[in-house]
């Protein structure tokens, strides 16, 4: 009998819900605002318990700690978001569903979901972007999530400034720096400089949308340079919405200027390409790390 597998895909306004099968196949799904903690787990804990989960994947909004070995396994960090910081989400989790339970970022999750059902199944080395609200990056590397110290930020590689960026000097949608991934490319830096992105016609202004991409061409060589994927997929809702991917294939091509010969690089279209499970990639990626940690075998 195949075993019901239960996926949360934690994200600051809600949460997803889904019970489902090691193959990938999604047997329900749910939505859960994003309220206080004890609330909004509470919700997602008593609908899994209603189906009778096996195990169960999480993928966490961070910053959170994903080091199993850390006492604060599970915990969010300092945040924004009110009532989160230092709360022990896998802990509570615990203490309402007696099932093995894997944990790791939302990112990370995804870049699982594409390696083991989408457009990188069966590739060891492969790294998921999401470019949206923020930007985060999911690394698998010799087919493990790297994790280190802490999760990769990616988001926060710092870039050189375009001249023609109508951005005013020192000032980006990140309130750290002024000049790094995530403040420059993320959604709040489109709105920052030119307002709604839809009725300001970013898709389609080619000024605008070689801004954005030449930006995310800085970004990913320093992303190939340190970890020699052998697949990039980019998703969010920025990377989802606006044709940036070509002019950051140019950049990216431009930069390197010769200098990496590894097969993947002769075909950037194939190499750095959009997400391809529709927007399922965290919720299968839960599926597989639910999978992994229950200890269930082989997908079927």
């Amino acid at each position: 009998m195949k075993k019901l597998l239960g996926a949360l895909e934690m994200g600051g306004t809600k949460m997803v819900c889904a019970i489902g099968y090691a193959d990938g196949t999604v047997a329900e799904r749910a939505r859960f605002d994003t309220a206080d903690p004890v609330t909004t787990l509470a919700a997602c804990a008593s609908w899994f318990a209603e189906r009778e989960i096996a195990a169960l994947g999480v993928g966490a909004f961070g910053p959170t700690v994903v080091d199993p070995a850390s006492p604060r396994y599970g915990c969010m960090l300092k945040t924004p978001k009110p009532n989160w910081s230092d709360f022990d989400i896998l802990g509570t989790l615990h203490e309402q569903l007696d099932v093995p339970m894997g944990y790791d970022t939302d990112v990370n999750v995804a870049c699982l979901g594409e390696a083991t059902f989408g457009c990188a199944r069966g590739l060891q080395d492969v790294v998921y972007l999401t470019i949206g609200t923020g930007v985060g990056a999911g690394v698998l590397s010799s087919g493990s999530l790297i994790h280190g110290a802490m999760h990769p930020e990616a988001g926060h590689i710092p870039l050189v400034r375009d001249a023609a960026d109508p951005l005013p000097a020192g000032e980006s949608a990140c309130p750290f720096h002024p000049n790094c991934f995530e403040g420059l490319v993320c959604g709040p830096s489109l709105w920052k400089r030119w307002g709604d992105p839809v009725a300001a016609g970013v898709a389609h202004d080619p000024a605008k949308v070689q801004l954005i991409g030449g930006y995310l061409g800085q970004a990913l060589m320093t992303i190939i340079l340190c970890y020699m994927p052998r697949k990039i997929i980019v998703g969010g809702g920025v990377g989802d919405h606006l044709p940036i991917l070509p002019a950051a294939r140019k950049t990216l091509e431009e930069l390197l200027n010769g200098y990496l010969v590894f097969p993947e690089m002769n075909d950037l279209d194939s190499y750095i390409v959009g997400n391809s499970l529709d927007g399922d990639q965290g919720i299968l990626g839960c599926f597989e790390m639910a999978r992994r940690v229950g200890g269930f075998g082989p997908r079927r």
